[in-house]
């Protein structure tokens, strides 16, 4: 059975999106730096489930070190995370894709950097619980 985990960066008050990035980016202060390297230190060599457009977001060098597969609303969660037993996969994307994935992340992995910008996705917290919120 695969482990399901999920990692994800929020602002100050759970921003996690802003026009189909994430509200932070490009920015180069330390934290967020630092936040970038561990997600792909965190994720090298496992797999990561990705909406599409995270999937074309995600840089070549990550392909190389991790198995990346592009979901669809269309696919069963149960059915694609069956796809890789024994491994640890990681669910990434946004609010669509944890909201289905929600009843079988295990662990949530979440870093809230100092961001307090405007946003328009926001973290739900009733993805800790297992629903789709």
């Amino acid at each position: 059975m695969a482990d399901v985990r999920a990692m994800c960066a929020i602002g100050r008050r759970g921003q996690l999106g802003l026009t189909g990035r994430m509200p932070w980016e490009g920015e180069q202060a330390p934290e967020y730096a630092a936040d970038v390297r561990r997600f792909w230190e965190m994720t090298r060599g496992h797999v990561l489930l990705v909406g599409p457009v995270t999937y074309r977001s995600i840089p070549a060098f990550a392909h190389q070190e991790r198995t990346i597969v592009e979901i669809r609303s269309s696919m069963q969660p149960e059915e694609v995370i069956a796809r890789f037993p024994d491994r640890i996969v990681f669910v990434g994307g946004g609010p669509a894709v944890w909201a289905a994935y929600a009843p079988l992340i295990r662990i949530w992995d979440i870093t809230r950097l100092p961001y307090d910008g405007p946003a328009d996705r926001w973290f739900d917290p009733a993805w800790l619980c297992g629903t789709g919120g």
